[in-house]
């Protein structure tokens, strides 16, 4: 019984790592689909979402609802700015240049974290207490059951968002054809920038969620976001199924690896997975699937 009750609390390990990772997968394929480029300031907006977080509940005393909520909408203020003012502006349309453009950014972005909130590592509360909630023989904290309800939430309302808003269709229009959708009135530019926006805030999300279980600093969202990376790799890049199959697959096989094999493997094998995926399916599991 005991190694039943121990491979749920795995399981259940895995699977909030995993909700995680989906979250920031989710972002890399929204601004992939629309722009066609890896957006990696994407990590950073999950450091920036905890620093926002903590900021709001320590500093401004606020309670942890509104201080999530405006986290979120913080995080996605900055996207905004980062795709208007850092993206933008190029002359370039090429992929590549737009790529290190991003890279360059997120290292502005940890930069300007760092003097803002200092090197210090900070610790922010949990949603809702403590006291661990026993389901399936698993002793679960409450964060785990806030982590995998919002993840669930957010994952049924950008399903919503894309299939009955007009920003939503917009953005699949762009996707498939942006000189198409140029050409019939949508403003291509105010799509990329609600791209960015929905990327923000996914991966403000995810670091609101993550930073209780884990320790907060300017540069934690560079691990988790490379994760989250390798979740959409290995699920499809750009397949919103495959980001959230890849990483709840990336999270149990780290859960269940670190448990069975070693701890000591456990940031390894989300980039051995990584390497696999390039090398045997380099499109995913769910590649092409949209």
């Amino acid at each position: 019984m005991g190694s039943l009750q121990d491979l749920m609390q795995f399981i259940f390990a895995g699977l909030t790592g995993g909700a995680i990772y989906a979250l920031v997968a989710l972002g890399f394929g929204v601004v992939h689909n629309t722009m066609g480029i890896v957006n990696f300031t994407q990590v950073d907006f999950v450091s920036l979402g905890g620093m926002i977080l903590y900021s709001a509940l320590v500093t401004a005393g606020l309670p942890m609802a509104p201080a999530l909520l405006l986290a979120v909408a913080g995080v996605t203020l900055v996207a905004i700015l980062v795709e208007v003012v850092g993206v933008r502006p190029s002359r370039s349309q090429s992929h590549l240049v737009l790529i290190f453009l991003t890279i360059g950014l997120s290292i502005i972005l940890r930069g300007a974290m760092k003097i803002i909130w200092g090197k210090t590592r900070m610790a922010v509360p949990s949603l809702s207490g403590e006291a661990p909630v026993h389901l399936a023989g698993a002793a679960i904290l409450p964060q785990t059951l806030w982590i995998l309800a919002l993840t669930t939430l957010a994952i049924i309302g950008l399903v919503l968002f894309f299939r009955k808003t007009s920003m939503g269709l917009a953005m699949r229009g762009v996707a498939a054809n942006p000189e198409a959708a140029a050409v019939v009135g949508l403003k291509v530019w105010r799509v990329k920038a609600a791209s960015f926006a929905l990327a923000g805030a996914l991966g403000g999300l995810a670091g609101c969620l993550v930073t209780p279980i884990t320790t907060l600093s300017y540069d934690v969202g560079v691990l988790l976001g490379l994760k989250g990376f390798a979740a959409a790799i290995l699920g499809g890049f750009g397949s919103f199924p495959g980001a959230i199959l890849g990483g709840l697959t990336l999270g149990l096989l780290e859960s269940l690896g670190a448990a069975y094999l070693s701890s000591a493997y456990k940031d390894v094998i989300a980039f051995i997975v990584l390497l696999l995926v390039l090398f045997i399916r380099p499109k995913g599991l769910l590649g092409g699937t949209g």
